[in-house]
């Protein structure tokens, strides 16, 4: 079903990521973007409140039907869990602390992730410094889709399935790409989240236990949200490798939409990346940019000749230092 894709193999380049560059021509010209370079504490207690109302919605759906508890994992519960796991991604830069209390952001992640029913903080903090540091690295950014992906999902229908099964394909890739040692802090991440799912279980049932996972899985998969995954770094425009989202689906994602302001600038939280794009507009209106993530999904599926081969890679010189 549907035609395959004229790509058969990653778009491979040989110069340095862009955000580097970019950041110190930056700074030259507006230093005050220094300024930005802060923790947001109210990051804090929007994750508490969205930890309790994911806890208020367990307690909601576990006298529920079955086809009512599917309605609101989809509808609700995917909204919060694929938010929370952004929230993550802000407290995996120490957006929620500051650099200098890396700590407490790591155990911060972790409660973060405790609604979500499956461990995933900890983790992705040590493969997401690597996508940053190493964009499109080969053998490194986990990012990056497999070989297989790229050759199999290369019709229409099953870019679609590849869609839906992201969580998937995220929760293996680095198995596959890039496996480390397992820390202390992924084994306590682990316990942890396995004695939360046993006290919901306990407490409140099945129904609620599926209401929390199923949240999580259909959020990541084919959801709006999930748009950002593709437009993030998916090669629409041959020699572009990073792409911003400014439509209003960034209220729900901590500004994760602007993610060439995010890679020129990682240690600004999301609350302040559109003041970076405001003070320096002459280095981002006219990159190419998106304003539905919708859109974004449907493009991936329709057109011929994108699939997940569509991503820059690049070879690695030098030491790599990894997490």
């Amino acid at each position: 079903m549907g035609n395959a894709v004229a790509r058969e193999d990653f778009e491979w380049v040989y110069t340095d990521q862009p955000h580097a560059d970019r950041r110190k021509a930056i700074l030259a010209k507006h230093p005050e973007i220094k300024a930005l370079m802060k923790p947001d504490y109210n990051l804090i207690w929007v994750v508490v409140l969205m930890v309790l109302a994911q806890l208020i919605a367990f307690y909601l759906v576990k006298d529920l039907d079955w086809k009512w508890v599917m309605f609101w994992a989809y509808v609700f519960g995917s909204c919060i869990s694929h938010s929370m796991t952004l929230a993550i991604h802000e407290i995996s830069h120490n957006g929620a602390f500051g650099n200098c209390r890396a700590m407490w952001n790591r155990w911060f992640g972790i409660f973060a992730n405790l609604p979500l029913g499956l461990p995933y903080s900890i983790s992705f903090k040590r493969y997401h410094m690597d996508h940053h540091r190493y964009l499109g690295g080969d053998g490194i950014d986990v990012d990056i889709p497999t070989d297989f992906e790229g050759w199999f999902f290369c019709t229409r229908f099953r870019k679609f399935i590849w869609i839906v099964l992201q969580p998937f394909f995220y929760a293996i890739r680095p198995l596959c790409i890039n496996p480390k040692p397992i820390s202390r802090l992924e084994i306590i991440n682990l316990l942890a989240q396995l004695s939360f799912d046993v006290v919901i279980y306990y407490y409140l049932g099945i129904k609620s236990v599926f209401y929390m996972v199923a949240g999580s899985l259909l959020g990541l998969g084919l959801h709006p949200i999930s748009g950002h995954f593709i437009a993030e770094h998916y090669m629409f425009l041959k020699g572009h490798e990073t792409y911003s989202y400014y439509g209003p689906l960034n209220l729900l994602t901590f500004n994760v939409g602007y993610h060439n302001e995010h890679h020129d600038f990682p240690n600004i939280p999301g609350k302040n990346l559109p003041l970076v794009k405001k003070i320096a507009a002459e280095y981002y209106d006219d990159l190419p940019q998106y304003n539905s993530w919708i859109k974004v999904l449907y493009d991936f599926v329709m057109d011929d000749t994108i699939s997940p081969y569509s991503r820059m890679k690049r070879k690695l010189k030098g030491d790599v230092k990894q997490d």
